[in-house]
């Protein structure tokens, strides 16, 4: 690269022989004095070794010599000013190069380097040389380094020492030696060429600026060293990273929009934390990216990652952004220890979502699971208030009592989102939580839509996979990935871990796989679609009691469960999170579609049962449930039923109960199938005017026989003289202790052989 040739640069001073008022005896600056006329100059135009030259008598302690002609100084480009002189008469004194630095408007930029190395004349007649080399970078072979404020320079020489002697100087000779420092059609700019230091004091951003703004196609590099960076940097051409950057504050953003990913954050950064929070923050806070690649990097972390630091200024973000292939290692310490407070709160059901009177609420997280008498499961601390001494819980209170203590925990996660008061739109794929049971997995915000977690691996973490705190799982989206819990050594019943859990509507968990978790699911909301997963929380007890796998946790839930392997767990439908649970003009249970999944089950008690319905509150019932198309099957031993009423709080109300349907299930190792509507076989022995049915072993839940639908004799009904009998019978429901026989009744005692078909429920 040569200035001169490619730009058409003019760098070169003007001959002493043009004429002396186009040189300065002061700093070259204009209006400084200059050497035509002076008394103690002449230009000499045959000197028998520089042909044309100046002679100058020297009489001031530092005679200057300098050009009026401004030569320009440009960031990555190296100039060697060179002077050729020699002592005549009198004393002898020694030279330097030397020159003005000028800036912005004609100013000078002080505290740079001025002057080259200074070397003595020791005899008369003899030709020496005297050279330095000028240029904005620190490197080896530059004499005097300028900063990219120095735009120009005003050259020349110095004669310094003891005054009197006469001295003769060739013409002055400035060259771009930048081919010295970088090969010829080089690809590349160094940052240090535009006054970078790298020595993690002096802020470089101006010069990554400069050199990003120079390289016009090429790339940028970054050479050994740890450079400061105040203020954010957008780097617009691909940067390659020998040394590290550090930033000055953390809301510095640092971009690089040719090699936004991982790998190349991790070069700029030497840290895998700081580099992911850095590339995070980056993608929130520039739009030319919608995705962080983090290039299948391992990437250990010794503390949560604190999602909403990225976005500095602003708590709301809804703008599609998705982090893919990679992978976050948990390293254990005590970063990832469980905060545990206990505090007294106040709870009414006039505000569902709210503790009042909160003792020390200033010490309770955000996001903490609150435990407590007639809390239910996985309620969170969505928000505080301080001054107000209020906490805004996600979901309500079944049964508290006005004023009690709670406990409050707070699990500590891989990517915390809570920070945020709403997140939305954020895809998480092909990335593995590696969280060693140390950690739990990711965090929500407490308000957003459209989470989506795909193809990804949640491995061993501590407490929680996923956690909502409050409204930020809206929609959210679970699809084709692992989930591996760290309990998997424990009986089911000592687990406490949970895979995930759901506050509001219309989740899509699909075509995923749970192992052995406490508790695979809870969820909330209605619309929700279970599909084609796969989740088992067996153990290797024999006998032993199996736990819910999927609870929800609303009365109508309008969802599906739908080609599913549900193993060695249950269904449990409830309404724990209501602060009034008793029946009250609502919808009660209803909405649910059960069809088309495997149930197994292997060494459970008898009295296992994969469908459990547990009311928290009296007078609720079945009003819409269909389960069709299953397969249920029990292995060592034999399951009572498929189905049964938790009423360890309260009972269903099975006088109210419609709308359900149990068919076309296949029933394997289970003691009494279970079938709505049912149509049964019934033999009469002995002649008899009223013949009672049982019906009871095969109505879902151990409901009432409300309805008779069908009744159909097979053969002749025949009277106690074995004649046949034509009269129509009329059936009566609800028969018997439990409500659930049918009674038959005739014009007279007959015996033979009917189908009757009864149901548990009614249409309306």
């Amino acid at each position: 690269m040569n200035k001169a040739i490619t730009d058409g640069l003019v760098l070169m001073p003007p001959a002493f022989s043009s004429d002396l008022s186009l040189w300065s005896r002061e700093d070259g600056t204009p209006g400084s004095a200059s050497y035509n006329g002076a008394p103690d100059a002449a230009f000499v135009p045959a000197d028998q070794d520089f042909g044309g030259c100046l002679e100058i008598l020297k009489t001031e302690a530092t005679q200057r010599v300098r050009a009026y002609g401004e030569t320009p100084i440009l960031p990555g480009c190296y100039l060697r000013v060179t002077a050729r002189v020699k002592a005549v008469a009198g004393t002898l004194p020694s030279v330097r190069i030397a020159a003005y630095a000028g800036g912005a408007g004609g100013a000078e930029v002080t505290g740079l380097t001025a002057t080259g190395p200074s070397v003595a004349l020791t005899a008369y007649g003899e030709v020496v040389e005297v050279s330095a080399i000028v240029g904005t970078g620190a490197r080896i072979g530059v004499d005097m380094q300028w900063t990219p404020q120095a735009l120009y320079g005003h050259f020349g020489i110095d004669l310094t020492g003891a005054s009197g002697g006469l001295i003769r100087i060739d013409d002055i000779a400035i060259e771009d030696v930048t081919s010295v420092f970088h090969r010829d059609l080089m690809d590349w700019v160094d940052v240090t060429d535009f006054g970078a230091i790298g020595d993690g004091v002096a802020n470089d951003r101006d010069a990554f600026l400069a050199a990003d703004a120079a390289a016009q196609g090429r790339s940028v590099l970054v050479p050994a060293g740890t450079y400061k960076l105040d203020g954010s940097v957008t780097m617009t051409t691909p940067v390659r990273f020998e040394g590290t950057v550090q930033m000055g504050n953390a809301s510095d953003r640092f971009i690089l929009q040719r090699n936004f990913d991982f790998p190349s954050y991790f070069e700029a950064f030497g840290d895998e934390e700081v580099a992911f929070r850095k590339a995070f923050q980056a993608l929130l806070n520039f739009t030319d990216h919608e995705s962080l690649d983090l290039g299948g990097r391992r990437i250990e972390l010794t503390g949560p990652v604190d999602m909403a630091a990225a976005l500095a200024g602003a708590d709301t973000f809804e703008i599609r952004r998705v982090i893919r292939n990679g992978q976050f290692n948990v390293v254990p310490g005590a970063n990832w220890d469980t905060d545990e407070f206990t505090s007294v709160a106040s709870y009414g059901v006039g505000d569902p979502l709210r503790l009042t009177n909160v003792a020390n609420v200033a010490n309770i997280p955000v996001g903490s699971l609150v435990e407590g008498a007639g809390v239910g499961r996985e309620v969170y601390v969505r928000a505080k208030n301080i001054g107000a001494g209020t906490i805004d819980l996600s979901q309500p209170l079944f049964g508290p009592a006005a004023s009690q203590t709670y406990t409050f925990k707070r699990f500590k996660y891989v990517l915390d989102f809570s920070g945020f008061s709403k997140f939305s739109k954020f895809h998480i794929t092909d990335v593995e939580f590696q969280c060693n049971g140390a950690a739990s997995g990711i965090m929500l915000a407490p308000d957003g839509n459209k989470f989506h977690l795909r193809d990804c691996f949640m491995t061993k973490p501590k407490d929680r996979g996923v956690t909502s705190i409050g409204q930020g799982c809206q929609d959210l989206q679970i699809d084709r990935c692992q989930f591996t819990s760290d309990e998997q050594s424990l009986p089911a019943t000592d687990r406490m871990s949970r895979g995930f859990n759901v506050n509001a509507n219309d989740a899509k968990i699909r075509d995923n796989r749970f192992q052995r978790f406490g508790t695979t699911m809870i969820l909330k909301g209605n619309g929700h679609l279970i599909v084609g997963n796969h989740w088992f929380q067996g153990d290797n007890e024999a006998d032993s009691p199996r736990l819910a796998g999927c609870v929800f946790t609303e009365t109508n839930l309008k969802s599906v469960i739908t080609g599913n392997y549900i193993d060695n767990s249950f269904i449990e439908w409830t309404n724990e999170h209501d602060a009034t649970p008793d029946f009250n003009a609502e919808f009660s249970f209803g909405g649910l579609t059960v069809t088309g999944n495997i149930f197994t089950v292997n060494d459970a008690a008898p009295w296992f049962s994969w469908i459990v319905i547990k009311p928290f509150g009296t007078g609720h019932f079945l009003q819409g449930l269909s389960v069709t198309g299953n397969t249920f099957k029990s292995l060592n031993g034999t399951t009572d039923r498929v189905e049964r009423v938790d009423d360890s709080i309260a009972p269903l109300e099975f006088s109210l109960t419609r709308n359900v349907e149990f068919s076309a299930n296949t029933f394997n190792g289970i003691g009494q199938n279970t079938i709505n509507p049912v149509t049964l076989e019934f033999n009469q022995a002995g002649a008899s005017p009223s013949w009672l049915l049982d019906v009871s072993g095969y109505l879902p839940f151990g409901g009432w026989a409300r309805e008779v639908t069908g009744l159909v004799a097979e053969g002749p009904i025949r009277n106690a003289g074995n004649a046949p009998v034509y009269t129509m019978p009329y059936v009566t429901t609800l028969e018997g202790t439990g409500n659930n026989f049918v009674r038959v009744s005739w014009s007279e005692p007959v015996y033979g052989r009917v189908h009757i078909t009864a149901r548990v429920d009614r249409p309306i």
